[in-house]
């Protein structure tokens, strides 16, 4: 599988704001739902708070493609 990956120059990046980095959906509130509704994936695992720290390494997967945190 292909990654796209998304660059962060900091420790960590929250799941929600690594969505939205990467380009996912421009709102806020909608990137909020797609995590609440199960929709989202970290490191092959539902996640349902868009608190959750990413650091480089980590992989999470929307709509059938998967974004590596680099």
């Amino acid at each position: 599988m292909e990654y796209i990956e998304v660059s962060i120059r900091d420790e960590y990046i929250r799941l929600g704001q690594a969505m939205k980095l990467a380009g996912l959906l421009s709102m806020g509130s909608d990137i909020k739902y797609e995590i609440m509704d199960g929709n989202v994936k970290v490191n092959g695992e539902v996640e349902e708070r868009r608190g959750r720290k990413l650091h480089k390494g980590d992989v999470f997967s929307y709509a059938g493609q998967e974004y590596k945190i680099v």
